[in-house]
């Protein structure tokens, strides 16, 4: 157990379509065939974790022009991010600087996790991502195919990229980055043991709200890579939770985020 500290920063809402959060949760009947469709809120945050042996930058949210042509105009319309401010005022309000950052772990490249590695380019701050996200985000975003929820000028750029490889690495002391693919194919969470607190899983995105995690309920299509790794990944989690009595925390959960504030 290593004495070390999650410190939560608030970056903002995402309002999208419930449908995308839980698969088919509104379904048109015979007696309804038009039903209306519910819209949902999620928080974006990212998290600080002061480690003995390095102060870490979990994650760094989306772009502060976001809602002002960064994002393709479609995508935003589907992912409304609501109270967009730069990661380094963000940073300042918590207590910390740019430059106070150590390393920083991107559990992946989507444009609400990546938009903030501006930041960081010309350091030479690492920057943790799995090698198969990278590849994917680059794929995504340089052709016609994969996924459009990568925008190539969040992670384009001169940064100090440190590959992760394998399934499963100790990044830290007591601090182990877990491959968990699904949402995407290169998403990382981590699993941090704490001195006060004990094992907390940073799921991240393999889960967006609890229900995902559990109910087993999985996201729509579009926020799923693969839902057969999906379900591996979630099994892998839920194992983890019952040996350790870990606390396991969702991307963009409300109730997670007060969880992670209580530490």
């Amino acid at each position: 157990m290593v004495d070390a500290t999650v410190t939560p920063i608030d970056r903002g809402t995402i309002t999208t379509d419930v449908n995308n959060i839980l698969e088919g949760f509104v379904q048109g009947t015979a007696d309804d065939p038009n039903p209306d469709l519910v819209m949902g809120d999620g928080p974006v945050y990212n998290l600080v974790i002061d480690h003995p042996e390095a102060t870490i930058l979990w994650d760094t949210g989306s772009h502060p022009e976001a809602d002002a042509g960064h994002w393709p105009a479609d995508l935003y319309s589907a992912f409304e991010h609501t109270d967009l401010r730069p990661l380094e005022d963000d940073l300042a309000d918590a207590g910390y600087a740019v430059d106070d950052v150590d390393a920083v772990l991107q559990t992946h490249l989507h444009l609400d996790h990546a938009g903030g590695l501006y930041a960081f380019a010309g350091t030479d701050t690492p920057i943790y991502v799995h090698e198969r996200e990278l590849k994917y985000a680059y794929y995504s975003a340089k052709t016609d195919a994969g996924s459009t929820a990568y925008v190539a000028a969040d992670f384009d750029l001169d940064l100090e990229w440190r590959i992760v490889h394998g399934d499963r690495e100790y990044l830290y002391e007591d601090l182990e980055l877990l491959h968990l693919p699904g949402h995407t194919p290169g998403l990382l969470g981590v699993r941090l043991d704490l001195e006060d607190a004990g094992t907390v899983v940073l799921a991240g995105d393999l889960a967006y709200s609890r229900a995902n995690y559990d109910e087993e309920h999985p996201m729509g299509g579009g926020l799923l890579w693969s839902k057969r790794h999906w379900y591996e990944s979630l099994r892998q989690v839920k194992d983890l939770e019952r040996r350790t009595d870990a606390l396991v925390t969702c991307g963009h959960d409300a109730g997670d985020f007060e969880r992670l504030e209580a530490l």
